[in-house]
């Protein structure tokens, strides 16, 4: 019983012996980042102008293949805004040949299933399924892109979801914001056409979404991506037997945008909330640009990450708001960068004025090597886990193919992130992130908000 005190001493000394060194201690230097490498790809053409890419990867058994057209609410009218997405849903009410039903049971038989999604530029069949079945998903999501049903009978029902998805939007302050800053960028291009009215939704008939399909839908205007592990000489039969025939459609045509932005104020009163969604932006430069990499890390380092210096600021120092966040929007030919945060409504002002603080900070002074180098390894490290997959690898080569870009985009990606110096980021920031050309967009009580951002620009509502 006496050794125990003198057991206990030694004990405490060796704890706090190693609380020291531990806090003494740096973590162990990270392994040397390494470059993204696209597997090996095989892209051909048929007749008929449809264009088809293959990709072999992955170890385990499955595959996904993926349609994708080039239309979306780019190609809708003043009077048309989400027939594009009422036609893309439209695609899983079945074919000539097959019910909704009887599609979805035909995925289920070949361990997967089928999706349709609709983009402002982009809208995609696509589905995976086990690899020894990747013949008859093609065989599959062929018959959906190329033989929709578009059953009357079914109008009424997915007109009436889209009615309740737009209420449930348009209560949110989120979606209320993000709809007017895009009016703000974008007019009456469709990029700045976010919502429908009611009366429109209502309005659509089945002759508007076969028309729109008809005008849309075609195989020149088609990639098809396939990636996983699949029979090469049997996937390029399938396609040929189940595609050849496809029409071609109409060319692409759609008019590009001319954003504009100028610093004001735009104020949506909501009166009795207790906090204000804030969205701060401008229009910036597409993926075709040079500096399009090294901007995303000047984001990164500002607002697009955890770590980042808004998120530090308005989140872990001032207790502002829970999660802020920015991000570059792209579009064919367009893109806006843009910060986005709710704040309580009584810090609505201080919110902004430290937002602008954070720009201001690094137009005016290069940020250290050491916090850079953070921010560059949380990019290189999130962009090949994103690539890590056959849905990841589509998703890339979709956006590379959008936006007119080689190989060298993803083969070269992590290296042009560390090639970015803290000057270059100092530069961007000066160049593209213009204070005096910044909408304000505020979602918050009017009353309260008011008093707060009249030094921010002129107040419209």
């Amino acid at each position: 019983m006496k050794t125990l005190p003198f057991i206990m001493v030694v004990v405490s000394v060796l704890v706090l012996t190693g609380l020291g060194l531990a806090q003494k201690q740096l973590p162990p230097e990270g392994s040397e980042p390494k470059d993204f490498i696209l597997p090996e790809k095989e892209t051909f053409s048929l007749d008929n102008g449809l264009k088809v890419t293959l990709v072999h990867y992955g170890s385990i058994p499955k595959v996904n293949v993926r349609f994708v057209v080039r239309a979306g609410n780019i190609n809708e009218s003043e009077n048309e805004v989400w027939l594009a997405d009422l036609t893309t849903d439209y695609l899983n009410e079945g074919t000539t040949s097959k019910t909704a039903k009887q599609v979805a049971e035909s995925a289920a038989q070949i361990g997967g299933s089928i999706n349709t999604t609709c983009r402002p530029d982009l809208i995609s069949v696509s589905g995976e399924a086990l690899a020894e079945y990747t013949p008859e998903l093609i065989k599959l999501l062929s018959d959906v892109i190329i033989n929709p049903l578009f059953p009357e009978s079914e109008l009424e029902r997915l007109k009436n979801n889209f009615l309740r998805n737009l209420q449930v939007l348009k209560s949110q302050p989120e979606s209320l914001a993000d709809e007017k800053f895009h009016k703000v960028l974008y007019g009456t291009h469709p990029y700045g056409r976010f919502f429908p009215t009611e009366e429109m939704l209502s309005g659509y008939s089945i002759e508007q979404v076969k028309q729109f399909y008809q005008n849309n839908f075609g195989a020149q205007r088609t990639h098809l991506y396939i990636a996983g592990m699949f029979n090469t000489g049997k996937v390029k039969s399938a396609i040929r037997k189940n595609l050849n025939n496809w029409n071609k459609g109409e060319p692409f045509s759609g008019d590009l945008p001319k954003p504009v932005s100028d610093r004001a104020v735009y104020l949506i009163d909501r009166p009795g909330s207790s906090q204000s969604t804030v969205i701060i932006g401008l229009p910036v430069i597409d993926p075709t640009h040079q500096d399009y990499v090294p901007l995303q890390v000047a984001d990164a380092l500002l607002g697009g990450a955890f770590a980042s210096r808004i998120t530090m600021n308005i989140r872990e120092d001032k207790g502002y708001t829970y999660s802020p966040n920015s991000l570059v929007n792209t579009h064919y030919r367009d893109a806006n960068w843009a910060e986005y945060a709710s704040v309580a409504t009584d810090v609505t002002g201080p919110a902004l004025k430290e937002i602008f603080y954070e720009i201001n900070r690094l137009q005016n002074e290069p940020p250290d090597e050491i916090e850079l180098k953070g921010i560059q390894n949380y990019l290189a490290g999130i962009f090949v886990l994103r690539n890590s997959s056959r849905n990841g690898i589509i998703n890339q080569l979709a956006f590379m193919d959008l936006h007119g870009l080689d190989d060298s985009y993803l083969n070269s990606f992590v290296q042009r992130i560390f090639q970015t110096t803290p000057e270059d980021i100092q530069r961007l920031c000066k160049t593209y992130l213009v204070q005096d050309k910044m909408s304000i967009i505020i979602v918050g009580d009017g009353q309260k908000v008011k008093p707060q951002v009249g030094e921010f620009g002129e107040l419209i509502q």
